[in-house]
């Protein structure tokens, strides 16, 4: 029997009926599963999303984060390690040197050494440094932009993949910097790594994206008055500019699963040709005032099971 893409799947699912639906022959599920709990074996292993943890001085955020690394610490079976998608201070595009370092030096302190797993960190929007006029930077200090996150969070590349088990993780830097500002979307020398190393992977290993903001999101829509204009306004600063790019150049890899995200600090969950997108809220929630719309503080708890299927669950906590 012809096997058919997804793309064709999308295209023609509403001509067919149950019965003749039933007899197709996929090369990969057509909706990725995001399994029931059926317990996990020596070559399955669970993975802790995080993102935007926005750590600095004020509103307690020293002190409320030990309820998120008790939560962490409470998990089991345990993690394998961390995805941290970024944003971990609360600002530095706008802040002078001596500030940033006093938020870094917080993140280190409440965060850093408190974490007893391994962490893959990712940039953030608020991690790069010196971009916004009120920061006073020239763009010539030696830790300008990502330079700091970069040796903070102990980087070797901004962006970078690695594998565990059957599966293999690409974490991305979404933020591109432009005219004192950020879009995201990916610079040309990280798409062309990007479709190098999509081609490199075995068809046979499944694959896991981090960015910091989403490539693909729902709640963006949700993210503001966007529809005040009488058309849906999303900003380029907010989800993925890129998105369509990236979209052409993900079809055209079927072991693609799952694309993680934050920046929005919302949860939802979406799928869109086969892939499984999900911005998983904030561990600050409402920059560490409570919930930010309905979505609470949080972090996602993702097990991956050496078929490329996974579940993957929201895992709220509070400080109150």
């Amino acid at each position: 029997m012809k096997k058919i893409s997804r793309r064709e799947v999308i295209r023609t699912a509403s001509a067919f009926t149950l019965a003749s639906a039933a007899a197709l022959s996929f090369s990969k599920p057509l909706i990725p599963k995001n399994t029931p709990d059926k317990g996990l074996n020596p070559s399955s292993f669970r993975i802790v999303h995080i993102t935007d943890l926005h750590l600095y001085e004020q509103r307690k955020a020293e002190l409320k984060i030990k309820y998120f690394i008790d939560s962490l610490n409470q998990l089991k079976p345990h993690p394998e390690f961390i995805l941290n998608g970024g944003d971990n201070i609360m600002d530095s595009t706008e802040t002078g040197y001596i500030e940033t370092l006093r938020q870094w030096d917080i993140w280190e302190k409440s965060f850093n050494n408190s974490i007893r797993f391994p962490v893959f960190h990712c940039i953030g929007n608020h991690d790069v440094w010196g971009i916004g006029e009120k920061s006073g930077c020239t763009g010539s200090e030696s830790l300008f932009g990502k330079r700091m996150a970069i040796s903070k969070l102990g980087l070797k590349e901004r962006f970078y993949s690695f594998d565990k088990n059957n599966w293999h993780f690409i974490v991305l830097d979404s933020t591109y910097i432009e005219k004192g500002y950020y879009t995201a979307r990916l610079d040309d020398e990280q798409f062309q790594w990007l479709i190098k190393d999509l081609e490199s992977t075995p068809p046979t290993k499944s694959i896991l994206i981090l960015s910091h903001m989403p490539i693909l999101s729902g709640c963006v829509f949700m993210d503001g008055d966007n529809e005040k204009t009488g058309n849906w306004i999303v900003p380029g600063a907010w989800m993925h500019i890129d998105a369509r790019k990236l979209k052409d150049l993900f079809i055209k890899h079927d072991n693609i699963r799952v694309c993680l995200s934050g920046h929005t600090h919302l949860h939802d969950e979406m799928i869109y040709n086969g892939i499984s997108y999900h911005c998983n809220g904030a561990v600050s929630g409402g920059w560490w005032q409570g919930p930010y719309q309905e979505t609470s503080p949080g972090f996602a708890v993702i097990d991956l099971y050496s078929d490329g299927n996974f579940k993957i669950s929201y895992q709220s906590y509070s400080w109150e």
